[in-house]
């Protein structure tokens, strides 16, 4: 197993000014990747930094229902469909990913099932969790969403793209592993990122957390 990146080892700057620093480098990558020809998976077995947005950015992800049915979705991506998470983190609105393909998969395969398996199992417990006091609004909301795209029969509970960034080189690697760490940070969630549960920071820093990693 790849040995992992430390505070110590210099990579992880939580101050304002890097992670600003972090933003510019991960916005010039997207830029360069629309330049080439757009967001697409053109490499089955690269390393991608994957982000998927609920449509309109509904805050579905403040209640653990939600949460963990991402969480079971990936580790059953892990054990059955071939995926790697190399780096990964929980929103209340989005989910970023740093991920690859075992060898015999394709990445482009496993996305779609995900996220087409995720939200099924979301829009049912939106519609079944009697404590959920946005449901109404919530489902008219994905109900609009999926009423605009025609790759939907009726809801559409993730935004259609997820802005895929291969990452080829080590340093691109480990800014964009920091930019996801930094998260909760930014959001005021948590003072530091290993703190937050629902994040691979936990375990580049020697704590198990709640889904197994593939160091990069």
């Amino acid at each position: 197993m790849a040995r992992s990146c430390t505070a110590d080892d210099g990579w992880f700057f939580y101050d304002a000014v890097s992670f600003l620093i972090l933003k510019i480098n991960l916005v010039y990558s997207q830029f360069c990747f629309m330049a080439s020809g757009g967001y697409k998976i053109r490499n089955q077995e690269g390393i991608y930094f994957i982000t998927f947005a609920v449509v309109e950015w509904i805050d579905v992800f403040t209640r653990e229902t939600y949460r963990k049915i991402v969480v079971e979705s990936l580790r059953f991506c892990q054990e059955k469909k071939g995926l790697n998470i190399h780096g990964w983190v929980i929103m209340s609105n989005h989910l970023h990913l740093i991920i690859s393909a075992k060898a015999g998969y394709r990445l482009s395969d496993i996305l779609r099932d995900f996220k087409k398996y995720t939200s099924v199992r979301n829009l049912r417990k939106i519609e079944n969790l009697r404590k959920e006091s946005r449901r109404s609004w919530m489902l008219r909301v994905f109900r609009s969403a999926g009423k605009s795209n025609s790759r939907n029969e009726t809801h559409q509970f993730w935004r259609q793209e997820n802005h895929p960034i291969e990452l080829r080189s080590p340093l691109i690697k480990i800014r964009c592993l920091t930019y996801l760490h930094n998260n909760p940070v930014a959001a005021g969630i948590v003072d530091k990122p290993e703190y937050y549960l629902y994040s691979s920071a936990r375990d580049y820093q020697g704590i198990k957390g709640v889904i197994d990693i593939d160091f990069l």
